[in-house]
């Protein structure tokens, strides 16, 4: 007797659970789980010419992808730092007190001084809201380039033709 390839269906439906999360949750590790769907699907279609240029521009939107999360965990990373950071000064603050009074901060509260380079300039709604401009930006810059390549590859299928004597 046979056995079913389990072990097979488990990965397939944790795999494609990657592909079903928000992108600002994807981690490196979904890219791969991703890659790995992609890919095998690709092998699926066989060798054909053109399965295999896509396999490679595949792969360099992937590698792209790997680096924009990469650079949004590393944001990530540095804002929870940052806010851990700020609410340790905060408690130093109510346990020594500002001027020898007692400070009452309620949990919405929070004490900047305005003479420090380093304070936070922005919440972190505005800069979800910039990140998130930015990874839009981002794909759109995507797009342009992908009709760029259009563009070009029929300006030179037009010029190969014209110079072999082919004219349209």
């Amino acid at each position: 007797m046979e056995e079913p390839p389990v072990r097979e269906e488990e990965d397939g439906e944790e795999d494609e659970g990657a592909l079903a999360k928000s992108p600002l949750q994807l981690t490196t590790d979904d890219v791969y789980d991703i890659s790995y769907v992609v890919g095998r699907e690709l092998m699926a279609l066989g060798s054909d010419p053109r399965v295999t240029r896509l396999q490679f521009k595949i792969v360099r939107v992937m590698e792209m992808l790997e680096a924009l999360v990469n650079e949004g965990s590393l944001a990530v990373e540095e804002l929870r730092m940052e806010r851990d950071n700020l609410k340790q000064e905060v408690e130093g603050l109510r346990r020594a007190g500002v001027s020898g009074a007692q400070v009452n901060l309620g949990p919405d509260k929070m004490v900047v001084d305005l003479t420090d380079p380093n304070r936070p300039r922005f919440t972190l709604q505005e800069l979800k809201d910039v990140l998130q401009e930015r990874n839009k930006l981002k794909s759109q810059l995507l797009l342009v380039q992908e009709e760029l390549q259009c563009y070009r590859r029929t300006i030179m299928k037009k010029l190969f033709s014209f110079r072999s004597g082919k004219h349209t």
